[in-house]
């Protein structure tokens, strides 16, 4: 059910241009009836949610690689990963004064921080569940492919507006925006070069996932909030799922993996990832997920603000 889901939303985005992750998310929520106790597609549902979302992740690795770095030069890595860093430090300070908790600033801003809907799934995946779990991932994603869209379309203008160069929009371009489909788009949108450079941008700040996840396992573990596995031990410190990004970046990065095969892990990484986001949108209920609140949404608009204000600014110190 949840395959079919993904396939509509996939029908739908190329016919009619609206986000797959978007589409994949509504349409489970209109089907959240099939998750409740007792339905029949339940374990299917929560399957997809959990073990497909962690293939999707792992398998976004293969698209890594150190010569990305090497292309890209020493001035905008930093700028990148100091953009990831600043807005999730942001998020943390933020959320206090919009008097929302830990968890949702470091979902909120790990998202908008690193690549959007695949970001919030992996954040999500080792912060320690609560009976708001699911609304706020729901949340987050909605929220993070509507902000993102919205990006795709105001960005190039803004970066012609500054007269930056095809180079300096690539940065800006790859470096603000949330997800990798919206970057391919806003970038090609202004020329092939800006959208090349948009993308490699992009995929470093994917690149930062393991090392935030594992930032954020270790912050999670040393406060004694990690949640307990079976036998009442802890879980590991690296899920496996990030490990096996790692694993992939690197066996990329030595040239270990082919292009073909480096292509098909793309290509399934994304029919994962939109497989499980059909699978949460299932398991969240519209009602609680409007409960939300006005905050919440004030909160992801102001580190999408944040964040493209820091790189806007970084980019134009650098000309």
């Amino acid at each position: 059910m949840s395959v079919l889901v993904a396939m509509t939303a996939q029908f739908l985005s190329e016919h009619y241009g609206a986000p797959a992750m978007l589409m994949a998310l509504l349409l489970g929520l209109a089907l959240n009836f099939l998750a409740e106790d007792g339905t029949r597609t339940q374990a299917g549902v929560e399957y997809s949610a959990k073990t497909i979302l962690r293939l999707g992740v792992a398998l976004l690795g293969a698209r890594i690689s150190v010569q990305m770095l090497a292309d890209l030069g020493a001035d905008m890595i930093a700028l990148v990963v100091a953009g990831v860093a600043a807005t999730i430090l942001f998020a943390l300070v933020a959320a206090r004064f919009f008097g929302r908790g830990w968890r949702l600033a470091l979902l909120t801003g790990g998202s908008v921080a690193i690549c959007g809907a695949s970001a919030a799934m992996a954040i999500a995946a080792v912060l320690p569940k609560t009976d708001k779990s699911e609304r706020n991932l729901a949340f987050t994603v909605l929220s993070v492919t509507l902000l993102s869209t919205v990006a795709m379309i105001l960005y190039p203008p803004l970066s012609s507006f500054f007269g930056f160069t095809p180079l300096e929009s690539g940065v800006f371009l790859g470096g603000t925006i949330h997800d990798v489909a919206q970057v391919v788009g806003a970038g090609f949108s202004i020329s092939p070069e800006v959208g090349e450079t948009a993308t490699l941008v992009k995929l470093i700040r994917v690149s930062m996932l393991a090392p935030v996840v594992l930032i954020f396992s270790l912050a999670i573990r040393s406060s004694g909030l990690a949640d307990t596995v079976a036998g009442g031990k802890r879980p590991p410190l690296l899920p496996g799922f990030v490990l096996g990004f790692l694993l992939l970046a690197t066996l990329n990065s030595l040239g270990l993996i082919p292009t073909p095969i480096a292509h098909l892990a793309e290509a399934m990484s994304r029919w994962a990832l939109l497989i499980a986001i059909a699978a949460v949108g299932v398991k969240t209920s519209l009602v609680r997920m409007l409960d939300v609140g006005g905050t919440a949404i004030a909160l992801i608009v102001v580190e999408t603000i944040m964040l493209a204000g820091f790189i806007l600014t970084g980019v134009h110190l650098m000309k």
